[in-house]
């Protein structure tokens, strides 16, 4: 029986980073459970003491949406209630402090649900905030959708071609920043005149109109606020180029009254660089006011090019832009500044894993720092404690969350795992994932990670889950997923392997370039290899008895192994949301990601589509195949599923199709997920013939 199950992954906690308060003492963090009995979930609020490690509840309940540590005192806070009363659809603002008796006081009703707020005290004791709301496209007003009356007709018409996003189409209202103040008065009090001023009003867009956070995974640190609140940082989409077909964005400075319109810092006819015209990234202050840190891409329409550090001197709305450890062949994540406003505390990946780093704010074009955190675990986000040590949120394929403190050359302060608390991972130990690194037919070693189920005895043969990532330029290694958990899959009884192959970032930019217009090459033959390795190396590893799965880049490099002579090799192999069409990739939306990894379009490079598309191959498939594909995938729409699915039936090859209406390119809802694990897992487990059945009560028979 497996000791770690989806129910119980699914089930467990979800808790977010740490948000430590000015003095570094106590931090909060939300934590969300699903019920199976009342198919609900619940959020509760903790505090984590930053010394002891002890974890208690915070004085509040889930109406509580975020909070921001500011005001008089270090345990002052101002805090997102997501309901109002007065307004349907809208937020109120309370203040508070921790050291007192709980006693919230309201101080703003928002009219509509804004969010991703941010909040600085000033000089007269008053507190200037920036939250984020869809907007209309007509005054920038802030858009509240229970507000909206039902309009008669569903039609909506485009003369763009960005008319659908990851799962949703495009409307009218895009994503604003809005500043707003609460005035000092006495005894900590305030009071709030009703203003929201949009930020991005003004902006001159030829093409593209300005959104920030940036959809679809832009949030609060898409922008932020000055050290004495007066001056706003934010990102936003290149306003002069199409985003179907560029990647380009570009960093803002606004006044956060919005007294006048906001001005570019990098970007066409600024002082950055000239080759700095791709995506920028992570705009952050530093504490004396003085400068902004941020990283950009150099490529204009390439999403996995390597992001690179860059520092603005600002005078105003004014500022002169200057790269840091230019030469530093490492793509920046998430920044911090030091307290002395010197150094920048940077969050980085190598072999898979984030990890932190510490870059003076002036490093020459040669200097290249080195990680002090490791990769026990993988970064999420971390602060900076008064003593310069970092308080880190992480967490790994065998614990969900992590909270710990460590400075260069220190030992790390573990203050809690997930997996010694929460009784539905409990089971899980480090030890039970592992690596491995073999070389490829170019003479590149490919780091190879292992997950190994509860009890693992390496005097046993097991059979084989061989796993390839998505992306393709992103990696899969020892982290935590409540998608694609690859220690809960060992836990059905198998040994699963994760290969970081050609194209994975982390591994140097060159590495990650060389999938360039080479989908089917040499990332195919770096597969061929492992199992070849395997197969020579692993004895707890049954190759003759072996699944492959894959999701995304993954579930196209399953279609190409269908087609091709590794796909033999497996008893069954499952698709996810994957590519079967290269030449019809022209349905999805984010247009530079083909033509970038084609290496241009289709009707200037047809054969480049043409060479490395499972579609012309899929006539020699014949080994047993589950097709997942989702309705609300408008990355890979869903014709790419049901195209591979009728080949395979009308082959008479052994499939089954699964798709939700409800979901995009990942299942989310628990419900959805629970299902997804248990008819894949039978899949691989009555192949593998680790199950007697296939599911057969809820198949839709024809």
């Amino acid at each position: 029986m497996a000791a770690y199950t989806p129910e119980g992954m699914l089930a467990a906690p979800r808790r977010s980073t740490a948000n430590v308060n000015p003095s570094g003492e106590i931090a909060f963090f939300s934590s969300t459970t699903y019920n199976w009995t009342s198919h609900e979930s619940s959020t509760t609020w903790n505090i984590l003491d930053v010394a002891s490690g002890n974890v208690t509840d915070a004085p509040f309940d889930s109406s509580v949406s975020e909070i921001v540590w500011v005001g008089p005192t270090n345990t002052s806070i101002l805090y997102i209630n997501g309901t109002n009363d007065e307004v349907p659809g809208g937020v109120t603002l309370y203040t508070a402090d921790l050291a007192e008796e709980f006693s919230p006081t309201l101080v703003a009703s928002l009219e509509a649900p804004f969010q991703g707020l941010k909040a600085v005290q000033t000089e007269d004791g008053s507190i200037n905030f920036v939250v984020n709301s869809l907007a209309y496209w007509t005054n920038g007003s802030a858009y509240n959708p229970e507000l909206v009356s039902e309009p008669l007709t569903t039609g909506q018409i485009y003369d763009a071609n960005f008319v659908r996003h990851w799962d949703v189409y495009l409307t009218q209202e895009r994503y604003a920043i809005y500043g707003g103040s609460l005035t000092a008065g006495n005894s900590s009090s305030y009071t709030f005149d009703g203003t929201v001023k949009n930020l991005l009003w003004g902006i001159n867009a030829t093409v593209t109109r300005p959104e920030t956070p940036v959809q679809p995974f832009g949030d609060q640190g898409d922008y932020d606020l000055s050290p004495d609140g007066q001056t706003v940082a934010f990102l936003t989409k290149s306003p002069d180029l199409p985003k179907a077909n560029y990647t380009a964005s570009y960093i803002y400075l606004v006044p956060h009254d919005g007294s006048e319109v906001a001005v570019p810092v990098n970007g066409p006819g600024t002082t950055a660089p000239e080759y700095a015209q791709g995506a920028s990234a992570s705009p952050r202050w530093s504490p004396d006011g003085t400068k902004i840190a941020f990283a950009q891409q150099a490529g204009i329409s390439y999403e996995s090019d390597r992001f690179q550090l860059y520092v603005a001197s600002v005078d105003g709305l004014s500022s002169e832009v200057t790269p840091v450890a230019k030469d530093w062949d490492s793509s920046p994540s998430l920044l911090l500044w030091g307290h002395d406003s010197e150094e920048l505390y940077v969050a980085s990946e190598l072999y898979a894993s984030v990890r932190l780093w510490i870059v003076p704010a002036d490093a020459e074009d040669s200097y290249k720092p080195s990680n002090f955190t490791g990769a026990e675990t993988s970064v999420a986000d971390f602060a900076i404690l008064p003593d310069g040590s970092a308080l880190v949120s992480s967490a790994a394929a065998w614990t969900s969350r992590a909270f710990y403190i460590q400075s260069p050359g220190t030992e790390k302060k573990v203050l809690f795992t997930a997996n010694e608390v929460d009784s539905e991972i409990s089971d899980l130990t480090e030890d039970s994932v592992i690596d491995f690194w073999y070389e490829n037919e170019d003479g590149d070693l490919i780091q190879t990670f292992v997950f190994l189920p509860t009890d693992f005895d390496s005097s046993k043969k097991y059979p084989w889950v061989f796993n390839v990532h998505g992306g393709p330029q992103s990696s899969q290694g020892n982290s935590w997923s409540t998608r694609w958990n690859l220690r809960l899959w060992a836990d059905q009884g198998f040994v699963v392997t994760s290969p970081q192959f050609t194209g994975t970032p982390s591994y140097s930019q060159a590495f990650t370039d060389k999938i360039q217009n080479n989908w089917g090459g040499t990332p195919y033959q770096d597969l061929v290899t492992l199992f070849n390795y395997v197969e020579a190396n692993i004895s707890y590893i049954d190759t003759t008895n072996a699944v492959a799965v894959g999701a995304s880049y993954g579930g196209f490099m399953m279609n190409w192994i269908q087609g091709h002579d590794l796909g033999r090799k497996f008893k069954a192999i499952v698709t996810h949301d994957g590519k079967t069409d290269q030449v019809g990739s022209y349905s999805t939306e984010e247009l530079w990601f083909n033509q970038h990894d084609q290496n241009g379009t289709i009707w200037d490079n047809r054969d480049n589509y043409e060479r490395w598309d499972p579609l012309y191959h899929l006539k020699n498939a014949s080994t047993p195949h589950f097709v997942v594909h989702n309705d609300l995938d408008y990355r890979l729409p869903i014709a790419e599923g049901i195209q591979l699915f009728n080949i395979l039936q009308s082959l008479g090859v052994p499939s089954r199709f699964l798709h939700f209406p409800d979901e995009g390119h990942w299942v989310l809802s628990r419900e959805n997920s629970l299902l997804w694990h248990q008819t894949i897992f039978n899949w691989i487990k009555y192949w593998t013939g680790l199950e007697e059945e296939l599911i057969q009560d809820i198949v839709i028979k024809q």
